[in-house]
């Protein structure tokens, strides 16, 4: 654990669905990461933080936002290099951030190369840099979480599809449980040692319970009826790729691992099916309205075959798409 005191994530007030998700990603980061939506002021970074408690770890790094490259992924030591005359590597926030949380808040503010750079390691677990005259390769093992408002832009399909998770907080709250967040926000924030004392026990159950998970997690088999349930959904919900298809195993494996169960449960793949599919899945296009093209049964109306006569070749009017009425606004007349 770090010196700097977080808000327990027992204590938050609701959120259960984003708290299933984070201690999911905690106990098989392979799953990805979290990329959390929603407006300002829902307690996202808040409950970033808290994860870091869940870890081994508890390191809790944060990505500026305006952060450059070199930043991002360390580069040549200017001061061995000046004063020494030799080529030292100068770790970056990759290198911080392993074996705990990396948070990047406002990740879809972040220039694409560098969300792309992120993600790259983020899922093959290693920093490779060569540059300014160095190479050097280490350890970037880390969980990665990501918020976002969707109202101050989006991310590209290709860099949603590389978070594992996706979670939407909604903005409205009722008002009991808005008064009982705002309360323990106050305690915290008036003595947070003790406010953490308070919870600690309901915190280090939750520990042991990820822990628990996280050995249990490899005696748990990817077996292929759970996989045949999921490529099923996957290909109903069109969804590009593969990526989705084992995200979403791997996340209703950690919630097997999570229940203390011994296989994967059909309940296990329904747990976390919107946290796999709701940024992947693809819109369907609207149906095109139906039009009854059968002939009239009249048969007055009908041509007289007879007699050779008839209207040869007439076909019924074409339906043409007009689109919503757009209704004109009326404007005051000049005096």
């Amino acid at each position: 654990m770090t010196d700097t005191l977080h808000f327990p994530l027992s204590a938050v007030v609701g959120a259960d669905a984003l708290k299933l998700a984070l201690c999911l990603t905690a106990i098989d980061p392979k799953i990805g990461g979290v990329l959390i939506e929603g407006p300002r002021g829902m307690a996202k970074s808040t409950l970033a933080r808290g994860l870091a408690d869940l870890l081994a770890s508890g390191q809790f790094v944060t990505l500026p936002l305006g952060a450059t490259e070199e930043r991002l992924v360390g580069t040549l030591d200017l001061d061995a290099a000046l004063g020494e005359g030799r080529a030292q590597f100068s770790p970056g926030v990759l290198a911080k951030a392993d074996g705990g949380v990396l948070y990047v808040d406002e990740v879809n503010l972040l220039p694409d190369h560098l969300v792309d750079l992120l993600l790259d390691v983020a899922a093959s677990g290693t920093n490779l840099i060569e540059r300014d005259g160095i190479s050097h390769r280490h350890s970037a093992r880390f969980v990665l979480i990501g918020t976002m408002n969707p109202e101050e832009g989006e991310l590209r399909p290709q860099l949603l599809d590389r978070f594992g998770l996706n979670v939407a907080l909604g903005g409205h709250t009722a008002p009991a449980e808005r008064g009982q967040i705002i309360r323990r926000r106050l305690d915290f924030d008036s003595d947070p040692q003790g406010f953490c004392a308070q919870w600690e026990a309901q915190q280090q159950a939750l520990r042991e319970r990820c822990q628990q998970a996280r050995e249990a997690l490899a005696n748990i088999p990817l077996d292929d009826q759970a996989l045949a349930q999921i490529t099923e959904r996957c290909f109903a919900a069109s969804v590009d790729g593969l990526r989705a298809d084992l995200v979403w195993l791997r996340a209703a494996r950690a919630h097997a691992a999570w229940r203390g169960a011994s296989r994967i449960h059909e309940d296990d793949i329904e747990a976390v099916a919107e946290f796999a599919l709701r940024h992947r899945r693809r819109e369907q296009p609207p149906m095109p309205p139906h039009q009854n093209n059968t002939p009239p049964s009249n048969t007055a109306e009908q041509p007289n075959s007879g007699t050779g006569q008839g209207q040869w070749g007439e076909m019924p009017a074409q339906a043409l798409p007009t689109g919503a009425r757009r209704d004109v606004p009326s404007w005051p007349k000049k005096p």
